[in-house]
């Protein structure tokens, strides 16, 4: 608004002086219409206060919900790729890079995975401009809750990157405008700086009003998944025993932000299909029937039509609306967290208090956002109860609870580095389908690889290894 008035007050200027020149011909009108009519500076005082500070705050929100589930733009994002590279999604697409993701064959010039490690490394960034700035201009309660959020947005990008990107994964930052690179961490390095911001998270979320509160409980479920992903599982069981299976911090959608990218990419544009375990070339081994297994949990519907690419059969999964929103961090995540716990008991006992807790949360409806799947009976899972099948029917469980909400990936990938199975016992396997046509089969990877782009970083040469 500035410019425009500056700019609008000049022109009123030259024009006086037209008519001067006119009447006086004293001054020189080609001078006064050719000089620069806005020079574009912004002063730096202009961002230096506490509405400049709110600002980059909600901005980096914005940056958030979108590295994570799209822009609103028919463009994925982390959770999207997570999904179709696992059995969560399949590709009813016929760009070849959708299709790549899906059969687990990614090239690191991929040019959606790309934009995809780009968005979500940006988006750390913008939490600490957002950080930088609150911590110097707003001191009040609002804005140190807010500096408490922006360290828990920190801390899950970086453990999202470490579930799904291969060991060797940059964490640098921009200081003053000049790139400060990092060597390549591992992925528990990389889980082990996520908790260290959801520690910083909660000195700065003591407070005890509803908003504050709210936070602090999802900053523990997220300390007691990264404690997962590090093995320490009863460690993350005592981070998440006080949150109540209630809680939800939710990434919300609008019109006149964006919509949920699960309804672009499903709905509107029919790129995704709700996984199967089969497909034309026959059986898609170690995938859930998602599609098929009527689970109140993952609303798939056939629409009798096809997807994008014409030929494959497209299954809407119905569980968000266009702007539904929907929950990263939710007490039934605390409940798993604890149910995991017990089952790395490895006793009698312990797996008979993880089928308890998956029990409750069956028997009770549940809400994530605002879908409330109908309640279901509780398991009764045949003798002998062992360590392996308890793990299989954990997992499972996990899958359709957490459906679409970023933790499959991780997920299988702890199957394979924390339970000793091997990927082609846990990822999709078998014959693959492209564009309804067999075509090969399944590939062997089992994290995203850091792309071309991250060599810009001169300590960066590319992934220390491709393990899970």
């Amino acid at each position: 608004m500035m410019q425009t008035r500056n700019r609008a007050g000049r022109t009123t200027a030259a024009i006086a002086v037209v008519v001067g020149s006119m009447l006086l011909g004293a001054c020189s009108v080609h001078q006064e219409l050719l000089a620069p009519q806005n020079p574009g500076v912004i002063d730096p005082g202009a961002v230096a206060n506490t509405a400049a500070a709110d600002a980059l705050y909600v901005g980096a929100l914005g940056r958030w919900k979108s590295s994570m589930n799209g822009g609103g733009n028919n463009t994925e994002a982390l959770w999207n790729w997570e999904a179709l590279f696992t059995d969560e999604l399949q590709s009813g697409d016929t760009f070849s890079q959708r299709n790549d993701a899906d059969s687990r064959n990614l090239q690191t010039n991929d040019g959606v995975l790309t934009p995809i490690y780009q968005a979500a490394q940006q988006a750390r960034g913008r939490a600490r401009d957002a950080i930088n700035g609150l911590l110097a201009y707003d001191k009040s309660a609002l804005g140190v809750q807010h500096v408490g959020e922006m360290y828990l947005m920190m801390g899950y990008i970086e453990m999202e990157l470490g579930e799904s990107f291969c060991n060797g994964i940059p964490l640098g930052e921009t200081v003053n405008g000049v790139p400060q690179y990092t060597q390549p961490l591992t992925d528990a390095d990389v889980f082990k700086t996520a908790l260290a911001r959801f520690d910083t998270a909660l000195t700065y979320l003591t407070a005890s009003d509803a908003a504050t509160v709210t936070l602090k409980q999802a900053t523990l479920i997220a300390r007691g998944r990264v404690k997962v992903d590090l093995g320490d599982f009863q460690g993350a069981a005592a981070e998440v025993a006080s949150v109540p299976t209630s809680a939800q911090y939710n990434f919300d959608y609008s019109q006149t932000t964006f919509d949920n990218e699960w309804w672009i990419m499903g709905a509107s544009v029919k790129r995704y299909t709700a996984g199967d375990s089969v497909n034309i070339a026959g059986r898609i081994f170690n995938a859930i029937p998602f599609a098929r297994l009527n689970d109140p949990r993952v609303k798939a519907v056939n629409s009798g039509k096809p997807g994008e690419d014409n030929t494959t059969i497209f299954i809407d999964v119905q569980n968000w609306g266009r702007d539904d929103p929907i929950p990263a961090l939710s007490g039934i995540d605390a409940r798993l967290v604890e149910a995991e716990a017990q089952l790395n008991l490895k006793t009698d006992a312990g797996r008979a208090n993880m089928l308890t807790i998956l029990n409750t949360l069956r028997t009770n409806q549940q809400t994530l956002g605002i879908f409330k799947p109908a309640t279901l009976a509780p398991l009764a899972p045949s003798a002998p109860f062992a360590d392996s099948a308890a793990t299989s029917l954990f997992f499972r469980e996990k899958a359709l609870w957490q459906f679409e909400r970023g933790y499959r990936m991780g997920d299988l990938r702890r199957l394979v580095r924390q339970y000793g199975r091997t990927q082609d016992q846990v990822f999709p396997t078998g014959n693959f389908t492209r564009n309804g046509t067999p075509s090969g089969t399944y590939g062997t990877q089992v994290a995203f690889p850091v792309v071309d782009a991250e060599l810009n970083n001169p300590n960066f040469h590319g992934c220390l290894d491709t393990k899970a």
